[in-house]
């Protein structure tokens, strides 16, 4: 007997030996492995595109999405998983929108537009007038009352071709896509039709939050977005003939808030499990589509974050948290709730990262940090290299996880390959079939990957850590 318990405690001092002694490369080589040979991601993508579909805040699909998830986070053996419940606003869409320009009376072309998210309603039998198109909130002023009453106004800024970060194109005009109701409204305005946000031309309109700020109901006016294409024949319409009329029809509503949930699960930490580590992405989506890139790809890999911890053997030292927030879209109620909540609880998060900008081909991160933190990620990059991730700036990170943000904390946001993402964004085309397997597999594992070494090493980092080579 004496001799067995020796036996099985030399095994047990082998095994602790060899998991000690593992290098951070071999770690990291073990975590890509996982996942490109038994990853759950696209599984459960799978089934949160294909079987739930679109999830729009407040949906019967969102409350579908969050059921869904639970279930599937209980399976993994964690050791906490629980939904946190935040109101969320509830818009619907109606019926389909219809559109026309009309360049002579009994002349009409039909157009591709989708309201956009918060707007109201046209009239019951729709809007019909004549067009003023811009291309920013200055051109709008400069033209005045006396050009824009009683007229739609048509915001027509394309998204910058040559920048190289799309989203830096987006952030370059997506005002006119928020706000533009509430500036055309100022000169009596009847309606506005924007642009899509999209690089690529095509008959798909481009849905997305706007707002009223604090305009009385009563003068809300109608707000769609209208197909690239389109917009370019409309814009041609209106050079040939200023007469050029156009015509909409859009049937959404905006309801009373209802109850929905954040879906949290919780690895709880070895030796400091009062600092948490949290990885996320938005269970909510539009409508338009399934949601698949925007964001059930970030959804999925960061519940597989938690999965291949545990598949690859990895401890970790610090809590760490998977989030699926709701209401990202049209309002980040889930992420200010999350927030909240951690505040009253005195949490604290020295770490985020969220996935919510596709599931194409990882280029890196940008980080939220101090110059300290920076340069410790700066020294993992060689670990990084074999996977072709080379994109570490500091920059943002992502909207849910930006409510927590403190002056020591470091916030991340996974940076894929940025120039196919405005083609599917907030459009019918954002759907399973524009996921490509790998690439989203190879995601998970990177930003495991980057979780796996802020908790080894610490958070935030106060001098450069001797990496095991």
């Amino acid at each position: 007997m004496r001799i067995l318990k020796s036996a099985i405690l030399l095994f047990s001092l082998l095994l602790f030996f060899n998991a000690g002694s593992q290098t951070d490369e071999n770690v990291i080589k073990e975590i890509y492995k996982q996942s490109l040979t038994n990853g759950k991601s696209y599984d459960w993508l799978n089934y949160l595109s294909n079987q739930i579909g679109g999830r729009l805040s407040g949906s019967l699909n969102a409350e579908k999405a969050v059921a869904y998830t639970k279930e599937e986070l209980d399976k993994l053996g964690l050791d906490k998983v629980w939904l946190q419940p935040v109101m969320v606003p509830k818009w619907v869409r109606g019926f389909k929108e219809y559109a026309f320009i009309e360049s002579e009376k009994g002349k009409t072309t039909t157009v591709n537009i989708c309201a956009l998210g918060g707007s109201v309603a046209t009239p019951a039998l729709g809007l019909k007038a004549h067009v003023v198109e811009v291309k920013n909130f200055e051109e709008l002023e400069t033209l005045g009352k006396e050009n824009v009453e009683g007229k739609i106004v048509f915001f027509n800024r394309p998204m910058q071709a040559d920048l190289i970060s799309t989203f830096q194109a987006y952030g370059g005009c997506v005002n006119q896509r928020y706000k533009g109701a509430v500036e055309a409204s100022k000169y009596g305005a009847v309606g506005v039709i924007v642009r899509s946000m999209n690089l690529r031309l095509d008959d798909l309109p481009h849905t997305g939050s706007m707002t009223y700020d604090d305009l009385p109901v009563s003068k809300r006016i109608p707000s769609a977005a209208i197909s690239t294409n389109d917009a370019d024949l409309l814009s041609t319409m209106l050079k040939l003939n200023k007469s050029t009329k156009f015509y909409f029809k859009q049937n959404c509503k905006q309801l009373k808030d209802v109850l929905s949930y954040n879906v949290i699960g919780q690895i709880t930490g070895s030796e400091f499990p009062n600092e948490y580590m949290i990885v996320g992405g938005h269970l909510d989506s539009w409508d338009l589509g399934d949601g698949s890139h925007d964001d059930g790809a970030g959804v999925v890999q960061s519940m597989d974050v938690l999965r291949l911890l545990k598949e690859t053997g990895i401890k970790p030292k610090r809590s760490i948290r998977v989030v699926l927030f709701m209401n990202e879209e049209n309002g980040l109620r889930g992420g200010k709730k999350y927030a909240e909540v951690a505040k009253q609880k005195g949490e604290n998060h020295v770490f985020a990262l969220e996935s919510d900008a596709g599931g194409f081909t990882s280029r890196g991160f940008s980080f939220d940090c101090s110059d300290a933190s920076f340069n410790q990620v700066l020294s993992w990059q060689p670990l990084f290299k074999p996977y072709l991730i080379h994109y570490f700036e500091k920059g943002g990170s992502g909207a849910d996880v930006g409510p927590l943000k403190t002056n020591t904390n470091v916030l991340a946001g996974l940076r894929p390959d940025s120039q196919r993402y405005f083609d599917h964004h907030h459009a019918s085309s954002d759907t399973f079939d524009a996921v490509n397997k790998r690439e989203l597999e190879l995601g998970a594992a990177t930003m495991t990957a980057l979780v796996y070494l802020f908790d080894k090493y610490g958070v935030p980092v106060t001098k450069k850590s001797q990496l095991k080579k």
